[in-house]
């Protein structure tokens, strides 16, 4: 028993290491940014609050009969309300002394004498408090889980006029009860059916598993539910690349973790080395991390050059001496990221194949020759893509056959820096020009980024707009509507028989 219990003490560091995989991409979203949202989201709220539908209201008291129908919000205004942070996984969202006019049509009946019209009425003193809970759904995927509302309305008048305006003020305390209790009850029934249904909806356009081109894609999905404090929400995506031949392939992460401490932009976007990383070993993977370069396109200096250097070996293959050289440069193992202070780097091993391939023969290898590079990084933020450009910093090259030959393509070194520099590098930034998309709804994008190194992991510091209203993104994301599902929402027209009433 006690060397069971030995074994278990001893097991608990490993599986509470596996239960928390560090995040390859992390985002913070602060309470500055918080305060953005909640402006989209108050316009967002007063246009679901401006379709609230409304029973009708009849009744009958003595000999009186009334009937209330075609109940429309006519004015809203919100302007207490506040959205904040509430540990461990909720947002809260109230709003006070809110006010909403209404404008319905009224039909009545007292004795011989039939009225109908429309009533102006406002509902003041209106509070409503909404609490989401966030959470990660089975996809991975950021989404409201539930919502817990409350509202009520502690006042409410009506103005009536016409011939029977005394009756109705005398009795109004039976029609403006049953209205406010009627509001009241569709409040939240609304905000759920906003919360739930379509704010769920525009999480849905939040990239979790896609391509990023013919070669590989990106796993950004949740690793765990979101961490949330007084002022800020944490997401920790797993932020790996795969390639697309084989996307079940997973990448350990020994990476250092982001650790964002800033909250002085409205969000935080942070990249371990994991997240660069597998993205190069993806594209090795692929098989992609090769160029070739054959006659023509070897550039002319270079090609004389090298023809000087293996003249030897090349006079005793006559009569190929004029064959077309052929050079190809294929790293030889996944590069990798490394992210200081300082900047960011990227170290690259690779081989250089040097041949001649004479016309209807095998090709002829002249040299085979190792390369080490150091290449420069640098990160920007552009709209909602994460991109960078390469730069070669360092370059050396030597023989894996001999001392002696890496002494002999010393001369090299400096016209292959030369070559890529000119060609390779330029062909490599032009496929990491398009970068990959950072996880963010449709319709809301960075301004004013800076990137920040820190030592093992960077950060985009950002603040936020939306380009896109919610409304938009729900419109162009919501499912077509059919007859049978959805049944006319125009109400009927009241009958203008007092019999009926």
């Amino acid at each position: 028993m006690a060397a069971g219990s030995c074994l278990l003490l001893l097991l608990l560091p490993g599986l509470v290491t596996a239960s928390h995989s560090p995040p390859g991409c992390k985002i913070r979203i602060t309470s500055k940014g918080l305060d953005l949202v909640k402006q989209e989201g108050l316009r967002f709220v007063e246009q679901e609050l401006q379709n609230i539908t409304v029973s009708d209201l009849h009744g009958k008291e003595g000999q009186f009969h009334y009937n209330i129908s075609q109940v429309k919000v006519t004015d809203l205004q919100l302007a207490f309300s506040d959205l904040n942070f509430q540990p461990q996984q909720h947002l809260v969202f109230n709003i006070n002394n809110a006010s909403i006019s209404l404008r319905f049509r009224r039909q009545l009946l007292y004795w011989f004498f039939y009225d109908i019209g429309s009533i102006n009425a406002s509902a003041d003193g209106v509070y409503i408090h909404t609490v989401l809970q966030l959470a990660k759904d089975e996809a991975g995927r950021l989404k409201i889980s539930n919502m817990t509302c409350n509202a009520s309305i502690a006042r409410m008048h009506a103005g009536f006029s016409g011939t029977l305006r005394k009756v109705y003020e005398f009795l109004s305390t039976f029609i403006v009860t049953g209205m406010r209790f009627l509001l009241s009850q569709q409040i939240c029934p609304s905000l759920e059916h906003a919360s739930l249904v379509l704010l769920n909806s525009v999480l849905d356009t939040v990239p979790v598993r896609n391509y990023v081109d013919e070669h590989i894609g990106i796993d950004y999905s949740l690793l765990r539910d979101p961490s949330v404090s007084t002022d800020t929400l944490d997401l920790d995506f797993k932020g790996m690349f795969f390639p697309r031949v084989r996307e079940d392939q997973e990448l350990e992460n020994h990476a250092v973790e982001p650790v964002i401490k800033e909250t002085e932009r409205m969000v935080y976007v942070a990249f371990s080395e994991y997240f660069f990383d597998s993205a190069m070993h993806s594209y090795f993977q692929a098989g992609v991390l090769a160029i070739e370069l054959q006659g023509e396109k070897v550039p002319k200096d270079l090609e004389v050059l090298l023809r000087a250097t293996f003249f030897g070996t090349i006079f005793m293959l006559s009569p190929s001496v004029d064959a077309p050289l052929r050079l190809v440069l294929q790293v030889s193992a996944p590069p990798r990221c490394i992210i200081k202070p300082s900047g960011t780097s990227v170290s690259v091993s690779a081989f250089l194949n040097i041949s001649l391939v004479p016309p209807d023969r095998p090709p002829v290898q002249l040299s085979s020759m190792a390369m080490e590079t150091k290449l420069s990084a640098k990160v920007f933020l552009q709209g909602k893509a994460l991109r960078v450009q390469l730069d070669l910093r360092r370059f050396r090259i030597y023989s894996k056959q001999s001392a002696l030959e890496s002494l002999a393509l010393f001369s090299l070194q400096a016209p292959l820096k030369t070559l890529l520099q000119l060609t390779i590098m330029p062909i490599i930034n032009e496929r990491t020009k398009k970068g990959v998309q950072i996880p963010l709804p449709e319709g809301m994008d960075f301004t004013r980024e800076v990137v920040t190194n820190h030592a093992g992991f960077l950060t985009v510091g950002a603040d936020l707009h939306f380009s896109k209203g919610l409304r938009e993104v729900i419109e162009k994301y919501r499912p077509v509507p059919t007859a049978a599902a959805y049944p006319s929402s125009q109400p009927a027209e009241p009958s203008l028989d007092p019999g009926l009433l």
